[in-house]
C-alpha cells in the first residue's frame, strides 16, 4: 500500500506540474504574440502618421522616378520601420493592381497575396491592424496622386519569424523548467508521502493488531493537524475497545461463574432431598421420630430452593428493567422501628443486644417503603447471623446534604478486606459453608444493592476481621426526575405529599 500511495502522490504532483507549465506556456506564448503584434502596429502607425515622412512620400510622387524616390525615402526610414530583410520588408505596390514595383526583399517580384490590408489600401484607406495569431503582420498605406486616385501603396510585411524564434526559446525554457519541476515534484511527493503516509501505515498496522485482539498498539503522532487528531482519536478508540473487551471478558467470566453457582446451589438441596426421600422409601419401618426429621429436612431444602428461585427471578427482573416500584413519601424513622420489631425475636434468641438511635428531625423520604425495609431487614439479619451469641447490634440514622443514612453496626466476626469488594456479587459468600448452614442464598446483598441504586442511593461497608462490620445505607431525601429508573423499565406511581 505504501508504494502505491507514494507513486500516486508522485503522479499527481507531476500531473500538476505538467498542467501548470502547459497553462503558463500557452498564456506566455499568447502574451508574447499579442505584445509583438501590438508593438508592430503601434510602431507602424506612429511612423506613418509622422507629417515629415508623409510629406516626403507625397513629394516623391512628383519626382522623375516616383518609385525610386519613394524607395529612397523608405530606405532612409528603415531603422524606424524596423526593416530587416530576413523578417520584415517593405514593398511599393502598384495602386491599381497591387503588383510589386520595388521591395527591400531581394528577388521578390510579381504579385503578393491580396491580404485584407492591401485590399483596404487599394480602396484608398490606410490599414493598421490584423490578427495577433496570423502567420504574418502587415500594414498598407495608400499614396494618392494629384487627381485623388491611389497611385502607389507602401506595404510593410513581417513574417513573424522573430516571434516564432522567441516562442521556440520560450518553449525550450519551459520544457527545461518542467524537467526541473518534475525532479522537484518527485522529491516533494516522496517527502510528502512519507510525512502523510507513515501515520496512516501506523494506523493500518495498529488496526490489524486490534483485529487480531492486541489493543496495546498506540500511535505516537504528536502533531496538531488533522493527522494528529486522527491518531489521537484512533488511540482513544483502541482504549475504549480494550476496555469494552475487558468488560466483555469479565462479564463472560461472571456469567460462567453465575451459571456454575446456580447449578451448585440448586444441586445441593436437590441431592439432599433425593437422598432423604430414597432413604424413606427404602426403609418403610423407620422410626417415627427419624422419619419426621427426614421430612423436616426435605421441607427445609425445598424452601431453600424456592428462596433461590425467587431471588433469581427478582434479579432477572432488575436486569430486564421490569421491576415495579411504588414510590411514596414515608417516615424512615417509622420504617426503622418496624425493622427492629421484625427481627426482635430472632435477635433475642441469639442473646444479642440491639439499640436504635433515630433523631427526632429525621426527614421523611420518597421511595418504595416495602423494598427499603426489605434491604434493612436483610442487612440486620446478616448482622444477627454473623455475630456470635451475646453480641451488640446498633442501628443509627441521620441526614446531611440532601441524603438520609442508616448505619447497622455489629460486633460480629467481620469480613476480610479482600472480600469486601465482592460482597454484592451474586452467590458470593465469605464463609460459604456457614452461609449455607444459615440458609443464605448469596443473593440477598445483590438484591439490596439493586434496590438502593434504583433509589439513587448507595451502600458502604466497613469491616475488620474479629472486630465487626458497619453497613451504611444512603438514600436521597427527594428523588431525581425519574427515581429508581436505572434501566428505563421501572414503573413509578404518583408521589404522595
Amino acid at each position: 500500500m505504501k508504494n502505491k500511495l507514494q507513486w500516486k502522490f508522485v503522479f499527481i504532483m507531476l500531473l500538476l506540474i505538467l498542467i501548470l507549465m502547459t497553462v503558463v506556456c500557452v498564456f506566455l506564448i499568447q502574451g508574447v504574440q499579442r505584445f509583438y503584434s501590438d508593438a508592430f502596429f503601434s510602431q507602424m502607425e506612429k511612423v506613418f502618421t509622422d507629417k515629415l515622412l508623409f510629406g516626403e512620400l507625397t513629394a516623391a510622387l512628383g519626382a522623375e522616378d516616383p518609385v525610386a524616390k519613394t524607395q529612397e525615402v523608405l530606405d532612409a526610414y528603415q531603422g524606424r520601420l524596423g526593416i530587416n530583410t530576413d523578417t520584415r520588408n517593405y514593398y511599393i505596390l502598384d495602386g491599381t493592381a497591387g503588383a510589386v514595383l520595388a521591395t527591400s526583399a531581394a528577388g521578390e517580384t510579381g504579385r503578393l497575396e491580396m491580404t485584407p490590408n492591401i485590399l483596404q489600401a487599394l480602396g484608398g484607406t490606410s490599414a493598421f491592424g490584423g490578427s495577433a495569431t496570423a502567420d504574418y503582420m502587415d500594414i498598407a498605406v495608400p499614396l494618392a496622386g494629384e487627381g485623388g486616385g491611389v497611385e502607389y501603396i507602401v506595404y510593410i510585411r513581417d513574417n513573424r519569424q522573430t516571434v516564432r524564434d522567441l516562442t521556440v526559446s520560450l518553449v525550450s525554457l519551459i520544457m527545461e523548467a518542467v524537467g526541473v519541476g518534475f525532479v522537484i515534484a518527485v522529491a516533494l511527493a516522496l517527502i510528502l508521502a512519507r510525512t502523510l503516509l507513515n501515520p496512516i501505515l501506523g494506523m493500518t498496522k495498529a488496526a490489524e493488531a486490534i483485529a487480531g485482539g492486541d489493543f496495546s498498539k498506540k500511535l505516537s503522532v504528536e502533531a496538531d493537524d488533522e493527522i494528529g487528531i486522527l491518531a489521537e482519536t484512533f488511540n482513544n478508540m483502541a482504549s475504549q475497545l480494550q476496555a469494552t473487551m475487558e468488560e466483555i471478558r469479565r462479564s463472560e467470566a461472571l456469567r460462567r461463574e453465575f451459571v456454575a453457582n446456580v447449578s451448585h446451589e440448586l444441586r445441593t438441596p436437590l441431592t439432599s432431598i433425593r437422598s432423604y426421600a430414597e432413604t424413606l422409601t427404602e426403609n418403610p419401618d423407620m422410626e417415627k421420630e427419624t422419619e419426621m426429621n427426614f421430612l423436616h429436612v426435605i421441607l427445609n431444602e425445598s424452601d431453600r430452593m424456592t428462596k433461590i428461585v425467587q431471588d433469581l427471578l427478582e434479579l432477572s427482573r432488575f436486569d430486564a428493567g421490569s421491576v415495579q416500584f411504588n414510590f411514596e413519601r414515608f417516615s424512615l424513622a417509622k420504617s426503622i422501628e418496624d425493622v427492629r420489631d421484625a427481627v426482635k425475636l430472632e435477635c433475642a434468641a441469639r442473646g444479642h443486644t440491639m439499640t436504635v438511635h433515630t433523631p427526632e428531625d429525621l426527614p421523611d423520604i420518597v421511595g418504595d417503603r416495602a423494598r427499603i425495609e426489605q434491604v434493612l431487614i436483610n442487612i440486620v439479619t446478616n448482622a444477627i447471623k454473623y455475630t456470635p451469641d451475646g453480641g451488640q447490634i446498633d442501628i443509627t440514622s441521620g441526614s446531611s446534604d440532601g441524603f438520609v443514612w442508616v448505619a447497622i453496626k455489629d460486633t460480629g466476626i467481620g469480613i476480610p478486606e479482600e472480600d469486601i469488594p465482592r460482597l454484592f456479587d451474586r452467590f458470593y459468600r465469605v464463609d460459604k459453608a456457614r452461609s449455607r448452614e444459615s440458609g443464605g442464598t448469596g443473593l440477598g446483598l445483590s438484591i439490596a444493592l439493586e434496590i438502593i441504586q434504583r433509589h439513587g442511593g448507595a451502600i458502604d461497608v466497613q469491616s475488620a476481621v474479629g472486630e465487626g462490620t458497619t453497613v451504611t445505607v444512603r438514600l436521597p431525601i427527594e428523588p431525581k426526575a425519574h427515581p429508581g429508573d436505572k434501566n428505563g423499565g421501572a414503573r413509578h406511581h404518583a408521589i404522595e405529599e
